[in-house]
C-alpha cells in the first residue's frame, strides 16, 4: 500500500502555517521560504498529490471503483430470480429467503462505518482488498451451501465485503477531484451501483434458467476476483493522512500522550494550545480550518487498527444539524427505490404474467433512468456550483450545490403518483416502463447531488460521511423492504405509492431547508467541534 509523506516541516514551523477555508493554490517552493502557507485540510501539502495525477490515472481509478460498486449493487438482488429454486432444493421457507435479503440490505448499509474508520487509519487500498476478498469467500461458500442457514450466514459475509466500496468509493473520488468536479464524477461513479440492481434480475434469471441457482454465486466469485486483481495491481492508494480529520485527531491524541510521558523540552513540543492560537481567521465559512500535523514532524508514532474507533467520527457526522435532514432524505429516497424494485417484480408477475427474465428487462428501464439521472444530475450540480460561485465573487460553499435539486422537485412526486395508478389500473406495460424510467431518473438526479453535498460539507471526513449516509440508507431500505409487500397486499400499488409521493414531498422540503439554513448550521457545528478539541 502506498504511503504518503508530507513536505518536511519542523515542529516549530508547524505553528507558522496559516489555515484558510477558501481553496488556495500552493507551491512546494513556498514551504522553503519564510512566508506562511495558506491551506485548508483538503489542500494540505502532501507528496504525490492525487489531485495532481493525470486524467488517465484518475479515470482508471474511477473505472475500478465503479466496477466494484456495480457488483455490490448486483449482489443485493441477483438472487431474486433463483429464490424459488433455492426454497425447493434447500427446503427453505419464504420467510428464510426474506430474512436473507433483509439482513443483506441491513449489513451492507451499516458495515461501511467500520470500513471507513479502518480506511482513515490504514488507507483505501487495504480496505478494498480485504473487503473484496471477504466478498469472494462469502460468495463461494454460498455457491456450495447445502442448508439455508449457511446461505443466510454467508450472505451476511457477502454484504460485509461488498459494503466497503459504498464508503470508500466516494471518499476516493474526493481524494483525487476538486469540489467543482465532484458532482460530475459522483454521477458517473454512482451510476454503476444504480444499474446493478436492474441488471441483477437479468443476470440472475439467465444464470438460473441456463444452469442453476448456484451459478449465480459462482458468477459473483468470478467478478469479485477480477475486481480484486484490479485493486491489487492497478489501483494506487489515494489516501493521504495529512488530509484526514480522523487520522489527525488520533495523531493529536497519541502525540499528546507521547509528549506527556517523555517530558520533552518546549522546542520539541507541539502543543494543542499553541496551534489553536495560530488557527484564528476571519472567514465565516470555517469547515476546513483545521490544524494539520505533517507526518515528518512526528517521530516514532505509529497508528494501528487498535486506534480505530468509528463512534466519535460517526457521532460527529450525525450530530451536525445540516447533515441530519440530508441523511434522512437520502434514506427515504433509497427506501422508495428498494420498494419499487421489490414490489414491481410481484406486480409484473401477478398481473402481467412475466417471468424472471422479462421482469428484469422491464426493470432495466428503471436502471437506465437512474444512470442517466445520476450522470446528468452530477454534471448539472457542477455547473450550478460554478455559476453561483462566480455570482458570489468567486466564493463558494457546499450548500450552493443543492440549488440544482430544484429542477427535479416538482416532477418526482408526480412521477411516483403516476406509477402508483398505472400499476393499480394495470394499463399497458409501456406506461409502466415510462414511469419507472422517470422515477429512476429523478430520484437519482436528487440523490447524486445530495451525495456530493455530504462529501463537500464534511471536509476531511468524506469516507465517514458517506458511511453514515450508507448506514441511514441501509436502515430505511431494510424497513421499506419489510413493509412493502404487506402494504402492497393491503392497499395496493395505488395506495402504497401515493403515500410514497407524499414522503417525497417531505424529502424535498428537507433539502430546501438545508439549502437555505444549512450553511449557518454547518458553521456553528464546526466551531463547536473546534472548541471541544481545543478545550481537551
Amino acid at each position: 500500500m502506498a504511503e504518503s509523506q508530507s513536505t518536511s516541516l519542523s515542529p516549530i514551523e508547524v505553528q507558522d502555517v496559516e489555515f484558510h477555508t477558501d481553496t488556495q493554490p500552493y507551491s512546494p517552493s513556498s514551504i522553503l521560504s519564510n512566508e506562511p502557507i495558506k491551506l485548508d485540510i483538503e489542500h494540505a501539502v502532501v507528496e504525490d498529490d492525487p489531485r495532481l495525477w493525470s486524467n488517465t490515472k484518475k479515470t482508471a481509478i474511477l473505472f475500478i471503483i465503479s466496477g466494484a460498486s456495480m457488483f455490490a449493487g448486483l449482489a443485493a438482488n441477483i438472487q431474486n430470480p433463483a429464490n424459488a429454486e433455492i426454497e425447493q432444493q434447500l427446503h427453505a421457507s419464504s420467510g428464510d429467503i426474506s430474512l436473507s435479503l433483509s439482513l443483506f440490505i441491513l449489513i451492507q448499509g451499516n458495515f461501511p462505518v467500520i470500513w471507513s474508520a479502518i480506511g482513515e487509519i490504514k488507507g483505501r487500498k487495504l480496505v478494498y482488498l480485504l473487503s473484496t476478498a471477504l466478498f469472494i469467500i462469502g460468495s463461494a461458500i454460498v455457491a456450495v451451501s447445502k442448508t439455508i442457514g449457511l446461505v443466510i450466514g454467508m450472505r451476511i459475509v457477502q454484504a460485509t465485503g461488498s459494503s466497503a466500496v459504498f464508503a470508500m468509493g466516494a471518499a476516493t473520488l474526493a481524494d483525487i477531484y476538486e469540489p467543482h468536479q465532484r458532482g460530475t464524477m459522483m454521477g458517473v461513479y454512482y451510476s454503476a451501483p444504480l444499474l446493478g440492481p436492474s441488471l441483477g434480475p437479468i443476470f440472475g434469471g439467465a444464470l438460473t434458467q441456463g444452469f442453476s441457482w448456484r451459478a449465480v454465486f459462482w458468477f459473483l466469485v468470478i467478478w469479485g476476483g477480477i475486481i480484486f486483481l484490479a485493486f491489487l495491481f492497478l489501483f494506487k492508494d489515494t489516501f493521504r493522512k495529512e488530509r484526514s480529520v480522523t487520522y489527525q485527531n488520533v495523531l493529536n491524541s497519541r502525540l499528546g500522550e507521547q509528549q506527556s510521558s517523555e517530558a520533552k523540552d518546549e522546542s520539541q513540543n507541539i502543543s494543542k494550545s499553541e496551534v489553536g492560537g495560530e488557527n484564528q481567521t476571519t472567514s465565516k465559512d470555517i469547515e476546513a480550518q483545521r490544524t494539520v500535523i505533517p507526518a515528518s514532524a512526528i517521530k516514532d508514532i505509529k497508528l494501528s487498527i487498535a486506534d480505530v474507533n468509528p463512534l466519535p467520527a460517526y457521532l460527529s457526522i450525525v450530530g451536525r444539524k445540516n447533515n441530519v435532514p440530508i441523511l434522512i432524505a437520502s434514506g427515504f429516497t433509497l427506501g422508495l427505490t428498494f420498494s419499487i424494485a421489490y414490489t414491481s417484480a410481484r406486480t409484473l408477475s401477478m398481473y402481467y404474467d412475466y417471468d424472471a427474465l422479462m421482469t428484469g428487462l422491464v426493470l432495466l428501464t428503471f436502471g437506465v433512468g437512474s444512470v442517466m439521472g445520476s450522470i446528468l444530475g452530477g454534471r448539472w450540480s457542477d455547473r450550478t456550483l460554478t455559476r453561483l460561485k462566480a455570482a458570489n465573487g468567486g466564493i463558494s460553499f457546499p450548500e450552493m450545490r443543492l440549488e440544482s435539486t430544484k429542477i427535479a422537485m416538482l416532477w418526482l412526486p408526480l412521477s411516483v403518483i403516476g406509477y402508483a395508478w398505472v400499476c393499480q389500473e394495470q394499463v399497458n406495460i409501456a406506461a409502466v416502463c415510462i414511469m419507472l424510467f422517470l422515477i429512476g431518473f429523478l430520484s437519482a438526479w436528487i440523490y447524486t447531488i445530495t451525495l456530493a453535498y455530504i462529501v463537500d460539507a464534511n471536509t476531511g471526513r468524506s469516507s465517514m460521511a458517506v458511511a453514515a449516509n450508507s448506514s441511514v440508507r441501509g436502515l430505511f431500505a431494510f424497513v421499506a423492504a419489510e413493509i412493502a409487500v404487506p402494504l402492497q397486499d393491503t392497499i395496493g400499488d395505488g395506495g402504497l405509492y401515493t403515500i410514497w409521493a407524499g414522503v417525497m414531498v417531505v424529502v424535498e422540503c428537507m433539502l430546501l431547508l438545508v439549502l437555505y439554513k444549512g450553511r449557518k448550521w454547518r458553521e456553528a457545528s464546526v466551531e463547536r467541534e473546534k472548541q471541544t478539541v481545543y478545550a481537551k
